[in-house]
């Protein structure tokens, strides 16, 4: 009998309904066999009664009987393939935490291969080979192995979810395009997921691009950092330097003032000792004089005092003190002179670390021109943008840009991080306004510029008046009129300084500001007054410091 058996194919003892091997296997009329439970069930649920093989009707339900024979057949198959499962399960992997497992196994749960999505079930290898050999179930569609394959089934038709609905955006079985979603754009499920794919293909290679970028910005932002320790040890060591140059000037002035003041004390010490010896030694020649007229006073011999009174009756030869003094040295100017050329060493440092802080503000040089939308309808434009003046009064659109009281112009050209720098010549000027200005201040009627609205300018009123115009403004005097105005801006920072360039001295800076929009270069150059003011504002190319 298990000869016979062998001599089947695997396929002859499984039923075609839950494509296992035979359990009370029953044949119909037409010839094919089922599990008893299996076409019981079938015919319970479907009228009228078929073969679910070959579709022949039966008008009258079969009395349907177990095959003893081939019931013995499948026991004898059944065993067979256990044996054999369970001698290649040794060689196959059970499955693991997070691995899909065999549905079919019994005891050890393989991993499986395939997930099937007519049947709903995984597949090891061994429970595969069924869905590779067999004609029926080569149709049935395999998927990579997926948990919880009920998920894929529509929970109110209980189909298969094989279409997708473009309108509602959403997986749908084929009844739901007849019932629920009626005349909306389906599409199969394979081409909606070539087309989500290609989709995320292009979603992939912008999440690249955009890492890409933001790797650039990342060594973009080391390459800052690295430029800013280089310019933190420049300027350490530059501090070190003109620290200690002033310190070693302080002590070295210092030093000559106390040289200068001990060696004046050296000088009226040793000549008061002169003065004191001398008169101790006057002190002792009149005490010896003194003793001998005492001596001579007393004597009584006669010849003896007469012969000596002559010489002895007259004072010994002394110094006239009575005009001698000795008076403190003056120390007038002494310590003015000192600190007048410790302010000369000064001056001369601060000279230098002007220059060098010019020399670094100028490397954030950019081109700037003017904008004649935003200019006012007094000012005159050179052509290529770089040259304002007033004139007489022209016609211009009323431009939300424009400014219609305030004479000035903005630049064209705007920054919102980072470093700037320009430069503007005012020489022969007597009157101008320089500085910056963000994007939203007003532009019409009259306008009180103060960073509190927008503004950070500085100007110079009646050739030598210079404010800031901050809130309350700044007077401040500088001790040339500058011919060259730097301006220089670092947004981050929230710094405006503006700078004598030929003269290379920081004129006046705006600090702790915080800017949060576009900011725009201002320009000024006052009306004409009777030529006196006719130069022009100058926008000049900046020659950078050597």
């Amino acid at each position: 009998m298990f000869a016979a058996s062998c001599l089947m194919t695997e396929d002859q003892f499984l039923c075609s309904i839950c494509l296992d091997v035979f359990t009370d296997p029953v044949a119909t009329s037409c010839g094919h066999n089922f599990c008893k439970a299996c076409i019981t069930e079938h015919w319970n649920i479907n009228v009228p009664y078929q073969c679910p093989n070959c579709k022949k009707l039966f008008y009258t339900r079969p009395e349907l009987r177990v095959n003893t024979l081939i019931s013995e057949m499948a026991a004898q198959f059944r065993q067979s393939a256990q044996q054999k499962a369970s001698s290649s399960s040794s060689e196959q992997q059970a499955a693991k935490s997070g691995e899909v497992p065999c549905d079919v196994c019994t005891g050890t749960k393989l991993k499986a291969l395939k997930s099937c999505l007519v049947c709903l079930d995984s597949y090891c290898e061994t429970h595969l080979e069924p869905h590779l050999t067999r004609s029926g179930l080569k149709r049935h569609q395999l998927i990579d192995p997926v948990e919880n394959l009920e998920g894929r089934m529509c929970t109110k038709h209980d189909k298969l979810l094989e279409l997708f609905c473009k309108t509602d955006q959403m997986c749908v079985c084929m009844l739901c395009t007849v019932l629920d979603h009626k005349n909306h754009d389906v599409a199969p499920l394979k081409e909606e997921y070539e087309g989500k794919k290609s989709e995320l293909g292009k979603t992939e290679a912008e999440i690249q691009q955009m890492i890409q970028k933001r790797r650039l910005k990342i060594q973009e932002i080391k390459h800052s950092v690295e430029l800013s320790e280089e310019d933190a040890g420049r300027e350490i060591s530059d501090g070190v330097q003109v620290f200690t140059a002033l310190k070693e000037s302080v002590e070295r002035r210092m030093n000559e003032l106390l040289d200068t003041i001990n060696e004046k004390q050296r000088k009226t010490e040793k000549q008061a000792e002169g003065f004191i010896k001398e008169l101790e030694q006057e002190i002792s020649e009149l005490k010896k004089r003194g003793t001998e007229v005492e001596q001579l006073s007393r004597s009584e011999d006669h010849l003896h005092l007469l012969q000596s009174f002559r010489t002895l009756n007259t004072a010994p030869p002394t110094k006239n003190w009575t005009g001698v003094r000795v008076s403190p040295p003056s120390y007038e100017g002494t310590v003015v002179r000192a600190v007048n050329q410790l302010e000369e060493t000064l001056s001369k440092q601060m000279k230098k670390l002007f220059e060098a802080e010019l020399k670094m503000v100028q490397k954030s040089a950019v081109d700037v021109t003017l904008d004649p939308d935003t200019a006012h309808h007094y000012l005159i434009l050179s052509d290529d943008g770089k040259q304002v003046k007033t004139g007489d009064v022209k016609k211009l659109p009323n431009n939300p840009e424009r400014f219609d009281c305030f004479i000035c112009v903005l630049a064209k050209q705007s920054f919102s991080s980072g470093r700037f720098y320009y430069e503007v010549q005012v020489k022969e000027k007597t009157n101008w306004t320089l500085g910056v200005a963000r994007e939203s201040i007003n532009r019409k009627g009259n306008i009180a510029p103060t960073p509190q609205k927008g503004y950070w300018t500085i100007w110079l009123r009646n050739e030598n008046e210079y404010r800031a115009l901050d809130d309350p403004q700044v007077l401040f005097s500088l001790k040339s009129q500058p011919q060259k105005v730097g301006v220089f801006v670092d947004y981050e920072e929230g710094l405006v300084s503006f700078h004598d360039v030929d003269a290379a001295a920081l004129i006046y800076s705006f600090t702790g500001c915080c800017f949060t929009e576009k900011l725009y270069p201002l320009f000024n150059p006052w009306p004409n007054n009777n030529g006196k003011n006719s130069a022009p504002l100058i926008i000049s190319p900046v020659n950078h410091t050597e």
